[in-house]
């Protein structure tokens, strides 16, 4: 496997002072590490028909919707007091497919009941047997300039460098170029698109704006998708509106668990998932030329897709 990667396509980025190399693998650019793991999940994952999983490029809104997704499952099981989300920082709750310790997952998927697992891989990577088992997966997308200002600052915290030392200028070049994790972003997203239009019964799109903005509709959608919709008593019990509240950033931000300690292997801290979390922060930082510029791709990306991402 060595020799394969090494073999393929390379970037180093610049702006991150040679911190961040991604590897072109099957037109998509990804981490060492990460691919190490996906090509090992494209050669023995075996997903169960009762899997859910919850797809999505970096920064998307991942972190959100896997705690939305994990306390709709469990909440017979658990509340408020005493879900692991308390205690254990969501992507541990939620194994990730590309993580070499995904083989843990089927000691949750077996002793726990619980069927949820998060990948960042494009559709086209995704394990043949995920296809194939016709599980649910959840895609979730957002405003392509808030993604670009989230990406630069996790990539940019994870090299722990000061936002002097790292121009957002290149990085916001090399997004454009396609150069980003799991990048191109609009290749990524128009992979689950085309996928939604021909298995709707299996895949939802759910756009971060929108949850954001409607959050109550959206997480019963959610909840109604992978089979675990509320009932009439629980919402007027409030139980939909405690989730909303509990998943929230203002919450989950402030969790001991959320602000200390980091992943096993991993570069970044568990405080760099939760940095702002507000739409329209991107205007803090593109130019108008870089406003004209990205507005212009996306449209040329997107046209007759019905997908709105500026």
């Amino acid at each position: 496997m060595e020799e394969m990667i090494d073999a393929l396509p390379q970037h180093t980025c610049g702006w991150t002072k040679g911190n961040i190399t991604f590897y072109k693998y099957q037109e998509f650019w990804i981490s060492k590490s990460h691919l190490e793991a996906n090509i090992l999940a494209q050669q023995s994952f075996k997903a169960e028909p009762s899997d859910v999983f919850l797809c999505s490029a970096p920064k998307t809104g991942t972190t959100w919707l896997k705690s939305l997704a994990f306390a709709i499952v469990t909440r017979e099981r658990f509340d408020k007091s005493t879900t692991p989300l308390l205690t254990k920082f969501v992507h541990e709750c939620v194994p990730h497919l590309e993580r070499p310790l995904v083989v843990e997952y089927e000691d949750i998927r077996k002793n726990l009941s619980l069927p949820l697992i998060g990948t960042h891989l494009p559709y086209s990577s995704l394990p043949e047997s995920v296809i194939s088992s016709n599980c649910k997966i959840v895609y979730i997308y957002r405003n392509i300039k808030d993604v670009i200002v989230s990406h630069y600052h996790f990539l940019r915290e994870g090299s722990k460098l000061p936002m002097e030392d790292a121009p957002f200028e290149e990085a916001f070049e090399e997004f454009c170029h396609g150069v980003s994790a799991y990048g191109p972003y609009w290749d990524h997203v128009l992979g689950y698109w085309k996928a939604s239009l021909e298995r709707p019964e299996h895949i939802l799109l759910l756009k971060y704006d929108d949850l954001k903005s409607d959050p109550k509709s959206n997480v019963k959608r959610l909840a109604n998708f992978i089979g675990c919709p509320f009932s009439f008593n629980e919402e007027k019990a409030g139980v939909v509106d405690n989730i909303i509240r509990f998943c929230g950033f203002e919450n989950m931000s402030n969790l001991e668990v959320n602000k200390t300690g980091k992943l096993k292997g991993s570069i970044f801290e568990n405080r760099f998932f939760y940095r702002k979390a507000k739409d329209g922060d991107w205007k803090n930082y593109f130019t108008n030329e870089m406003k004209t510029n990205i507005d212009k791709l996306t449209d040329e990306k997107f046209t007759g897709t019905g997908l709105i991402l500026k």
